[in-house]
């Protein structure tokens, strides 16, 4: 089950697609964060959510508001992806150990070996203040999140 609106966001360390380590401490006090669960790279759903990101990126990435998209893939798989792309926003790994991070959110589907499509908007004091869970095959409203972040 996910984590709920109210609680304390739980803390990661993930590489991103260039190798950096990502903490989500890293933002605290300074930017409200969107986390971002996705099933896998180069697949259909994921690719269309993540090039809307793309294409509306200063709405989620500026001075208040820092997008972090996390998959299981590996960082290697990730800046690939992102080349691809053109996505100029951090892809953290939460390949190893295998799902930990997606795990602690809930939203990490032990079936299928990958996170669902969870979203977590986090503000600048590190608690959880808005979240959708949708299941693989369905896509989220980006639009959902801009309203989200805009009553913060």
């Amino acid at each position: 089950m996910a984590i709920e609106v109210g609680v304390k966001a739980p803390e990661f360390e993930l590489k991103d697609n260039h190798g950096r380590t990502v903490r989500l401490s890293d933002f605290r006090g300074h930017k409200n964060v969107v986390v971002l669960f996705y099933p896998f790279a180069f697949t259909g759903v994921c690719t269309g959510e993540l090039c809307a990101l793309r294409d509306e990126l200063p709405k989620f990435v500026n001075d208040d508001t820092q997008l972090l998209a996390v998959s299981n893939d590996s960082i290697h798989t990730l800046r690939v992806f992102a080349e691809q792309e053109g996505l100029e926003y951090p892809l953290l790994s939460d390949f190893w150990p295998h799902g930990e991070t997606s795990r602690a959110y809930g939203v990490f589907d032990e079936d299928k070996g990958c996170a669902v499509r969870g979203t977590f908007i986090i503000d600048k004091d590190g608690v959880v203040r808005w979240t959708v869970v949708n299941g693989l095959p369905d896509a989220r409203d980006l639009n959902d999140y801009v309203k989200a972040l805009e009553s913060l």
